[in-house]
């Protein structure tokens, strides 16, 4: 049986582990629930700094490329140098989601790097919190 990699922008890995349900539009939520849950089976993801299936239902993604085009893909590079990793890499999901606990959700570094995404008010961490 073949396995899909799933492509992933890495600052989603913030994104997920603080998903409420909110969102850009309600095709966004219901896309980003549905990939939190293909995700939570760990399929194996390969990380970027480019528009993912996330991004699919987003109204910035504009025929592929992010309306916010150079800032998110700060927030991704800095997500990647964070963890130890570079944009390609492929491994399980919930390694990755471990990562980003571990080196920037539990050291407080989120805020520093994406403190100015306009969802930022909805992802507070407290130990056990996420």
């Amino acid at each position: 049986m073949e396995h899909r990699v799933i492509d992933l922008r890495a600052h989603h890995g913030m994104c997920l582990a603080f998903f409420q349900g909110k969102g850009y539009s309600g095709e966004f939520v219901t896309n980003m629930a549905e990939m939190k849950a293909v995700l939570e089976e760990n399929p194996c993801v390969r990380l970027g700094a480019e528009t993912d299936e996330i991004c699919a239902a987003c109204p910035h993604n504009l025929g592929g490329c992010c309306e916010s085009g150079e800032k998110v893909i700060r927030y991704d590079r800095e997500v990647l140098r964070r963890c130890g990793l570079r944009e390609g890499t492929v491994l399980p999901y919930r390694d990755f989601e471990a990562l980003v606990r571990r080196r920037i959700l539990e050291t407080g570094q989120r805020e520093e790097i994406c403190g100015g995404c306009q969802w930022s008010g909805l992802c507070h961490w407290e130990r056990g919190e996420v």
